[in-house]
């Protein structure tokens, strides 16, 4: 019996953990035009690249997640799940958690002077296509 729970410890987690570490969505109200670089990076985090142009001007380019905050109900539903199923839940779980959320990506031009001057939006990023481009960027290719 102690062998089945240490087994049953030992396979579950992965689809309880991921619901558990989702993130908020950024408050995109909180910036506008005219706002400092500093407000965006505060909701944004860092630029995943950035680009100085010949007139003076800045562009980045930050990529943030929506609909994948963290959820104590999902993770206890997998949790129980896992139990109920002898940790086979993690084969449906684990994927079923991969895909909550979609990426986005934002262009913010800022003047000289590190105020917003231009918000672009771009379309959501497919979860394929991001995790491509970062093994590729990862690589140098």
């Amino acid at each position: 019996m102690k062998y089945l729970i240490l087994l049953l410890l030992l396979t579950t987690g992965c689809s309880v953990g991921m619901a558990l570490s989702g993130s908020d969505d950024p408050n995109l109200g909180a910036f506008r035009v005219g706002s400092t670089r500093g407000e965006v990076e505060l909701q944004l985090g860092s630029p995943i690249d950035s680009v100085t142009n010949p007139n003076g001007n800045r562009t980045d380019i930050y990529e943030y997640e929506r609909g994948n905050k963290p959820s104590a109900g999902r993770a206890v539903a997998h949790g129980v799940l896992d139990i109920l199923t002898l940790g086979l839940w993690e084969i449906i779980g684990t994927p079923v958690e991969a895909v909550q959320g979609e990426k986005r990506r934002l262009t913010i031009v800022y003047s000289p002077s590190d105020k917003v001057i231009a918000i672009n939006t771009a379309a959501p990023i497919k979860k394929a296509e991001s995790e491509t481009e970062q093994y590729n960027s990862e690589d140098g290719y």
